[in-house]
This record gives C-alpha cells, structure tokens and sequence, in this order.
C-alpha cells in the first residue's frame, strides 16, 4: 500500500489486472513500434504514426499510453528490463569475465543509444522521474554487481574493484565516444586494467 498522497509510478507501481491477450498484444506491438519510431526519428515523433505503423487506433494507443510521457517511460522502462535480463542470461556463461565484459559491451550501447530516451522523459514536481531513474540504476547496478561478483570470485578481474567504478569508466566511455570501434578498444583496454 502506497502512503498518504504518494502517487504509483506510471507502468511500474500499480497492481494492475492482467490485459486480455489481444489488449497484451496490441500494447507489445505499440511499444515496439514506438522504439523503432523513436530511434529512426526521435522522441518527438508524431504519436499519430506511431499508432498508424502499429496498425493499431489512436484511441487504442491513448487508453494504453495517455501522454507521451507515458509512452517515452514504458519504452525506456522495456529497454532496461532487456539489458538486465540480458546480465541474468548471461550467468549462465560459463567465463564470468567474459559475461561481464559482454554486458558491459550492451550496458555502453545502451548508454550510448538510449541516453536521448531517457533524457526526453518530462521532469515532474511529484519526483516520479527522479524515482524512476533511481529505480532504473539500482536494476543496472544490481546487474553488474552480480556479474562483477561473480567474475572476482572466480579470481577474474582485480578484487578490490567496486562495482560503482566499473559503471563509471563504463558510461565515460558511452558518453564520450562516438565511434564504436573506438569504444570496443577502449573497452579492451578497461579489460587489461582490472584483470587480476
């Protein structure tokens, strides 16, 4: 039970009843649609297309995303379920320093690509998108805590280096370098640097 005067999280707090299978569908295929969209030509894209190339109605796409900013928060909010699915995945690899170097390669994509997504959602005076965004990098950190966990256990990278370290050197790189070959031999570098 939330407390007095505090106000759920849009797509993230609410207990919600499970969609029927087609209103599950159509919300799957808006928010596909509505990635494919923003990445080809930004978040200000019509939300009007984004229903059309979805084949889906705008009144469908509204009961399902009110605002953009609705829209804009469930998209990024997917893209970093993805990302973290992906370091759970990715325990099952049977080098843990290579599991953790593969999703740090995708966390820097995702930096790199995502940044303009998550920037674009609208400040708000309740604090709803400072706790998303908290809410967000906890779920990131927690993933490559687990992997960086897993990989000083096993003796395969420094044993003294902190999780929060990683991620900086690992968004720096993100931020900072616009070409991908550049970021890969950066990353390599960054692997040298923490082996044991």
């Amino acid at each position: 039970m939330s407390s007095a005067g505090a106000e759920p999280a849009p797509h993230q707090e609410q207990p919600r009843r499970p969609r029927r299978a087609d209103a599950q569908r159509n919300y799957e295929r808006l928010l596909a649609t509505a990635r494919k969209v923003f990445s080809e030509h930004g978040v200000d894209a019509p939300l009007d297309d984004i229903a059309r190339q979805a084949g889906i109605g705008n009144a469908t796409m509204y009961r399902h995303f009110p605002t953009r900013r609705d829209l804009i928060i469930a998209v990024y909010a997917d893209e970093v379920a993805a990302l973290c699915a992906r370091g759970e995945a990715l325990l099952e690899d049977g080098s843990p320093a290579d599991a953790l170097f593969s999703w740090l390669r995708d966390f820097i994509a995702h930096v790199a690509t995502k940044r303009e997504l998550a920037l674009a959602i609208p400040n708000d005076q309740g604090g709803q998108r400072s706790a998303l965004f908290d809410r967000w990098h906890r779920a990131m950190h927690t993933t490559a805590s687990t992997l960086l966990t897993r990989a000083r256990s096993r003796g395969a990278v420094d044993p003294d280096l902190e999780v929060s370290d990683l991620l900086t050197l690992a968004s720096g790189l993100a931020v900072t370098s616009s070409d991908p070959d550049q970021a890969e031999r950066c990353l390599g570098i960054l692997r040298r640097g923490i082996a044991p």
